[in-house]
Parts: structure tokens; sequence; C-alpha cells
């Protein structure tokens, strides 16, 4: 897995950026982080979302806020319609991009709780991608003041929304630093291709270098997680797919995810996903694999 620090500036003559785009179906995923907020509305797509610490499946439609220097990106793994296109729209902006003073403005209060939130990444559910589905489309279409206007009604319906999930813990202190990023690319990327084995955190530490008892607290201040936690996210990822392509029974994804207990497999996975696989196989595959059934 590789991080790219982007140090990108936003069109000269627009307070903010906003584009369409048709994704492709890639296993490699790059994280970016960047100086912006960005939100992202992502259709018709089954995949893997990337945000700090936190790695997680889904498979309808997402919309995703994440702060300045918040590591983020999307893994495409299928079309939940094949006949359709996958779509995204990203909408970009900096912290002040109404003015260094506009979030001290009394209207302004409401962005606030927001911008704080979205340092932590947020998911939205429900009502609330609906409603900014309509906003952002209509952005694509105007131009100045319109657009500006609609992109405050946007961030007003954000903002009010209660449909949300905090994808990172509170406190978590994300880099900031082109060095450190790469820092972070390197241990990441080792634990992105070694999850499904053993991690040994003194191979993992001696990537930096550091001893392993710094390294488990730089990796914590970090991401928020501890290795081994990361581990199992990863793992419990990897146990969701096989399980929806529906080719290995519970006791054989145990084994095919790295797991040597079928009981911590069976742990973890009620852990983070709500439910046991067996659940889990039983209530998703169908609406995975059925044309026109979400659950």
């Amino acid at each position: 897995m590789k991080i790219l620090y982007e140090n990108v500036a936003l069109p000269h003559d627009r307070s903010f950026s906003i584009w369409s785009e048709l994704p492709e179906m890639k296993e490699e995923v790059v994280l970016r982080s960047h100086p912006h907020f960005e939100l992202v509305l992502i259709e018709n797509c089954a995949g893997r979302r990337f945000s700090g610490g936190h790695v997680e499946d889904f498979y309808e439609a997402e919309l995703v806020l994440v702060g300045p220097h918040l590591p983020h990106g999307w893994q495409y793994s299928s079309a939940i319609d094949p006949e359709m296109p996958v779509h995204a729209i990203t909408a970009r902006f900096s912290p002040d991009f109404l003015g260094r003073d506009f979030l001290k403005r009394p209207e302004a209060r409401l962005l606030t709780g927001l911008f704080t939130n979205a340092a932590r990444g947020m998911r939205f559910y429900g009502k609330t991608i609906t409603g900014a589905k309509v906003l952002l489309q209509a952005m694509l279409f105007e131009k100045e003041l319109a657009r500006l206007g609609l992109m405050l009604q946007l961030l007003e319906v954000l903002a009010r929304s209660r449909s949300y999930l905090l994808l990172n813990p509170a406190g978590i202190n994300i880099v900031k630093k082109a060095g450190e990023v790469q820092i972070m690319s390197n241990v990441l990327t080792y634990i992105r291709h070694h999850f499904l084995q053993p991690v040994s955190l003194q191979k993992v530490a001696a990537l930096v270098p550091m001893s392993v008892p710094a390294f488990c607290r730089f990796f914590k201040a970090k991401t928020g997680k501890t290795v081994i936690g990361m581990v199992k996210e990863l793992r419990i990822g990897y146990a969701a797919k096989l399980l929806l392509e529906g080719r290995l029974n519970v006791s054989e994804t145990c084994y095919q995810c790295g797991y040597s207990s079928l009981s911590n497999f069976n742990k973890h996975f009620r852990e983070l996903q709500g439910m046991s696989p067996r659940e889990f196989a039983e209530r998703y595959f169908v609406a995975a694999y059925e044309p026109g059934i979400l659950v």
C-alpha cells in the first residue's frame, strides 16, 4: 500500500474543486494525504475504504468526508449492478475557503463541529446521502455564485445530519510531514502484504528503524490502533470478501485468513462486523449477487 502526500493547490479562479469520474477496478490502492477537506460520493460500487487507521469494506453507496492530512483511499472491487457504471463525485476545499474569519461568524457555528469531526473521518448514511447527492450533482453544472450557494447548502446538510459514523478515535494524530508519510507507507505496505501470516513486531519495527516498544507507541500515535488491531481488521475484511464470494465455508475462510483458531476468528468477526461469520454469509451473500436486492 502506498501513501501519496499531496500538496495540491486549488484552482486560483475557484474557492473549491468538484469533479465527477468513473473509477477503475484496481486491486492496488494508493492512500492520499493533503491539506484539504475532501467529500467523496461513490455509487454502484463495493470495495474497501481506508481512512487514517480505519479499514472497512463497503457494499453500497458511500458518502465520506475526510479532514486535512487524513490519509484516505478506496479499493474498488466490483460494481453492485454490473450493467451500470461505477460513479464518483469528489469535492475538495480548504479549511478557510470562505475566508480566514468565516468560521468565527455566528452563522457558521455549525461548521465548527462538522470540521472537527471530519478530522477523524465521517461516513454518512441514510437520507443524508440522498440530499447530498442532489446538491453535488447540481454543483457539477453550476458556476460562480450559484455553485458557491449550493456548496453552503451542502455543508449545512452535513453539519445538521445525525446520520453519520466517525471512522477514527478521538485524538488521532495524523501524519503531516512527508518523512513520516514515507515511514508509514513502508509500515502499512509491509502489513498489507503480510497480514495473512504471523506479523512480527520485530520485523515491522526494523523498517523504521525503532525498538519494538518505541515503534508500538509511534504506530498507535499515528493510527490510533495497534499493529495487531490493524492486522485483525485486514483479516476480517478479507474474510468478509471470501464469504461473499461463496466459495469457502466458515472454517475454510478462517484458516485462509491467517487464523489458527476458529473460536478466535468467530470472536474477532463478531467484534468487527456485529454478527457471526455464518450470519454474515447468510445475510449478505444473496444481496451481493442477486441484482436489485439490497439488505
